[in-house]
């Protein structure tokens, strides 16, 4: 079962109004990805253009870092077309910044935010000098993601958001086309977590930076995205979150009955979801906890 379809699956789907002349950053047509015997997704196709913020979101086990290391050229597709940047996938990965999964940092470790953040930046390495462009790059990129009154002190002693912020800042001072990050907010307490969502959604539309972001919570998430690409046993649905995010979508999706509720603060609650099925691929992708 596929509903990624843009032609049939979802109504007005990959609809980017008054997008249309923007540069398309990420292309699916098609894909499908096996590893082994097993069929991880197929049938998946989705565009993210210039400037938009879009979600990955579906259970553990769904194949959402799979995507990702599809697109940084790391696993091939088995079937159908993907691009990034308008070159195969893994071609222009220099101008991609990347954030794995939340790194944690112990209290004892002594590097200070901003030579975390320089570390970002090509060629800088300990010891290196860094000329001065650089400089003024790392401590206007720490500006724009609001770190400038920790940016000094041992990473290992900051707090999980500004710990998160700065990692992200480390993401953008190569000035990237496209931030990828998995899972950013995992860990964070809900103040933190809609403060990274908010400052995403700021770095979009000031810097023209497209984000693709991994999450399991849309809700920090949903007043600033413009797409979500929800997995779910081995297909995806694409569209903006009210499209998506439905009884109708989620239990098409899933092949049984799924109801999505709205709280009265605007929150969204899925009820029904099955839990994702044991993988075979499990083994093969020992990151990939999505």
């Amino acid at each position: 079962m596929s509903v990624s379809s843009e032609s049939d699956a979802l109504p007005g789907v990959e609809r980017t109004a008054g997008r249309e002349h923007r540069d398309i950053v990420v292309g699916l047509d098609r894909a499908e990805v096996r590893i082994g015997p097993s069929t991880i997704w197929s049938d998946v196709s989705f565009q993210v253009v210039a400037g938009e913020f879009t979600a990955v979101l579906g259970p553990n086990g769904s194949g959402k870092t799979t995507l990702l290391r599809v697109l940084v050229g790391e696993l091939p597709l088995t079937t159908g077309i993907a691009s990034v940047l308008g070159e195969p996938p893994g071609a222009q990965n220099r101008r991609i910044g990347y954030l794995p999964q939340r790194r944690h940092f112990d209290a004892a470790i002594r590097i200070r935010g901003v030579d975390l953040v320089r570390l970002g930046l090509d060629g800088a390495r300990w010891g290196l000098p860094i000329r001065r462009t650089g400089r003024e790059r790392v401590e206007e990129t720490i500006a724009m993601v609001g770190a400038e009154g920790y940016a000094s002190r041992p990473i290992g002693r900051l707090s999980g958001g500004e710990q998160q912020r700065l990692l992200i800042a480390q993401a953008l001072v190569s000035r990237p086309s496209l931030l990828i990050l998995d899972e950013p907010l995992d860990s964070l307490d809900l103040p933190n977590q809609t403060g990274v969502a908010g400052l995403l959604a700021r770095i979009c539309r000031e810097q023209g930076v497209s984000v693709l972001l991994v999450a399991h919570d849309i809700n920090p998430l949903q007043p600033y995205l413009d797409k979500v690409v929800y997995f779910g046993s081995g297909a995806a649905a694409v569209g903006t979150p009210t499209e998506v995010i439905t009884s109708d979508t989620l239990s098409r999706l899933y092949g049984v009955a799924i109801e999505v509720l709205r709280t009265a603060d605007g929150r969204l609650v899925v009820v029904g979801l099955p839990e994702a099925p044991a993988h075979h691929h499990d083994r093969h992708e020992h990151h990939d906890h999505s």
